[in-house]
């Protein structure tokens, strides 16, 4: 588990190819490792991935391919720069929100423009993860944790001050670029529930009107 506070921007220093999967070196830059042990978990844009070799400057790990196919590392390049963090432990402070590092699905940047010292962007999710994404909510953008400002349909609006454009890559978004995309997992989980017998159900259904209502968390006019 995470907590969606970026530790530190490392840069993707090599990909090799394995078959249907890739091994990934990510140099860490100012990361510190000197806790860090083989099987340990670090975040890469928001994707859980487990060291397998600690060279010194960063580590190595596999990157399967159903990862490749769930999230933007197909896309990256060697000199790519990427958002990590170490796994939380029992006494880091929680200032992001419960993260897993399991994408969810990718978004991609609508628009951006300033507003004071701040970024306002727009992000589009797909339309299977839209009722997950609530105003004021959190959301997980490539392994940042961020309130959501607005919503508009599959469409969700940030507003990013100066710290975090410097400290993640945000700095470097725009209209066009995809992002891994996490939904709080306390949604996830609440759809599920709301399921109650139909979870074993193939055809699914999901969240309704009329299960919020059976429910009580609506009430009838």
């Amino acid at each position: 588990m995470f907590t969606g506070i970026i530790q530190a921007i490392g840069t993707i220093a090599a990909l090799e190819p394995k078959g249907e999967d890739v091994r990934v070196r990510v140099q860490t830059g100012k990361l510190d490792l000197a806790d860090v042990q083989l099987g340990d978990s670090i975040a890469v844009n928001g994707v859980c991935l487990t060291a397998v070799d600690l060279p010194g400057d960063g580590f190595w790990a596999d990157v399967s391919g159903e990862t490749l196919s769930r999230t933007t590392f197909a896309g990256l390049q060697k000199g790519s720069r990427a958002n990590l963090e170490k796994a939380l432990t029992p006494t880091t402070r929680l200032g992001g929100h419960l993260v897993s590092g399991h994408v969810d699905g990718i978004g991609e940047v609508v628009s951006r423009q300033s507003d004071g010292r701040s970024e306002r962007f727009v992000i589009r999710a797909p339309a299977e993860l839209a009722r997950y994404i609530a105003e004021k909510g959190s959301i997980c953008v490539d392994g940042i944790s961020l309130t959501v400002n607005d919503v508009k349909g599959a469409e969700f609006e940030l507003n990013i001050v100066p710290h975090t454009l410097v400290e993640t890559t945000m700095s470097e978004f725009k209209p066009g670029t995809q992002i891994n995309l996490e939904v709080d997992i306390i949604a996830r989980y609440l759809e599920r529930l709301l399921l109650g017998d139909n979870a074993t159900d193939k055809q699914g259904g999901g969240i309704s009107l009329e299960k919020l209502q059976e429910y009580g968390f609506i009430r009838n006019p």
